[in-house]
């Protein structure tokens, strides 16, 4: 479903018709009469079975060169699928784009090649534009079997808007109608999901000011860094701590129509999950000197289409690392530097991609989204911010750390609070 007819053929349609599709018509294309009846959950679900233990060609699209499943291949995958239980829910009268990965965890990462089913279904509806798909990765299960727990590889979230073809404005679709206990239980958590999500876009730096602890914080690092550069003083950035200016990483790339989405005209979100995803392990493995293992892909946006021709520019950079250069101590009366000292052996790293796109001619710029993935690295290593803006991307980090993470003292070794993986056991994906 994700390409509907040969580029060729778009592209000379679109030259006939003397428009740019791309962007908004004054008339609405979207009946208005449509059918808004309430949806049972199970009639967007959708499942498909990737054989890559039966088929080494299909195995071959998804390696790297260690014979480890590129997690980023699969994070395409998602995505489109999320467009098709999408449409699978809203029928073929709109435009249905990513605007949202709310969440994405591994639960228990698979330890051999196998099989994999993906599957899914609208979760959260209320009658208005926007949806919230929950999607699953499993082992495939023997025919007639059920996925059982212990074989979910990963668990996830993506928010859809539904658009009107023509004049690219949102436009109403079936609310779901709630029929079990479990039905309940997912759609309470979509529910409790977006309200978060809407109370968090309250709380941003733009427009709140970082609290007494926050402000606190970025003192004690400030004043770190005087003493670091003070001859008068002996204290020396310790080898483990990193300015968060020489962790950055960029690129650059030019959309072309094999990236595109269903619609032809602009670029395929799952392409864009796959490009930030990889610029972050390299970024994570850049700063660590080590081999970064994924934990998870915290809320992150889609703010602006990025259109086939256009340049694309990713900028990734470690926003946070958790345990934090500096930290609150127990009796909450201070500021303690975790940097010295023998420290932990793993430090956790957020990595925040900003991206923007520009046409060719770098005429026009828009941001087209923020990413945010945290990876595990065997390594003990402290970013410091600089600039008043690290700072702020720093207490921005800090604060989604907090929201995301779950305590993993006094559990076993390799499991968090919540059922996922904390990134210690062996994978064969990456």
């Amino acid at each position: 479903m994700r390409v509907r007819t040969p580029w060729i053929e778009a592209l000379e349609k679109q030259r006939k018709k003397g428009f740019d599709p791309t962007k908004p018509s004054s008339t609405p294309a979207t009946p208005p009469d449509r059918d808004l009846t309430p949806k049972k959950m199970s009639d967007s679900f959708h499942r498909v079975v990737i054989p890559l233990a039966q088929d080494p060609w299909l195995l071959d699209n998804y390696l790297n060169s260690n014979g480890h499943i590129r997690l980023g291949t699969i994070f395409m995958d998602l995505d489109a699928l999320s467009g098709v239980i999408a449409y699978k829910h809203t029928g073929e009268s709109v435009t249905t784009v990513t605007a949202a990965v709310d969440r994405i965890t591994i639960n228990h990462p698979l330890k051999e090649l196998c099989d994999l089913e993906l599957s899914g279904q609208v979760t959260y509806a209320t009658g208005r534009s926007s949806m919230e798909i929950s999607l699953q990765v499993a082992k495939a299960p023997e025919k007639g079997a059920k996925v059982h727990k212990e074989d979910v590889l990963m668990t996830c979230a993506f928010t859809m808007v539904s658009l009107d073809p023509s004049t690219k404005k949102p436009v109403a679709i079936s609310p779901i109608k709630l029929e079990t206990e479990e039905e309940k239980r997912l759609f309470e958590l979509g529910q409790k999901n977006s309200t978060g999500k809407k109370a968090l876009a309250k709380r941003t730096l733009r427009k709140q000011a970082p609290n007494e602890e926050e402000s606190e914080l970025i003192h004690a690092m400030w004043l770190k860094q005087l003493e670091y550069h003070d001859p008068n003083i002996s204290t020396r950035k310790p080898e483990n701590v990193i300015y968060m200016d020489k962790t950055r990483q960029q690129s650059s790339q030019i959309m072309q129509p094999q990236y595109r989405n269903r619609h032809n005209f602009m670029i395929f979100g799952g392409f864009l999950l796959k490009q930030t995803f990889e610029l972050a392990f390299c970024c994570a493995a850049a700063c660590s000197h080590s081999r970064p293992t994924f934990v998870s892909l915290d809320p992150s946006t889609f703010e602006n289409p990025v259109p086939v021709g256009s340049v694309l520019y990713l900028t990734a950079i470690v926003a946070y690392t958790d345990p934090p250069l500096v930290t609150t101590n127990v009796a909450g009366d201070g500021v303690e530097d975790t940097a010295e000292g023998p420290g932990e052996r793993y430090t956790r790293v957020q990595i925040r991609i900003d991206s923007k796109v520009r046409n060719v001619e770098h005429g026009e710029t828009k941001p087209t989204g923020q990413f945010n993935y945290t990876f595990l690295v065997e390594r003990n290593i402290r970013v410091m911010p600089s600039t008043y803006s690290e700072f702020m991307i720093w207490v921005d980090a800090r604060r989604r750390a907090e929201s995301v993470k779950a305590s993993i003292e006094g559990l076993e070794p390799g499991r968090l609070r919540n059922g996922t993986d904390d990134g210690r056991s062996l994978r064969v994906t990456e």
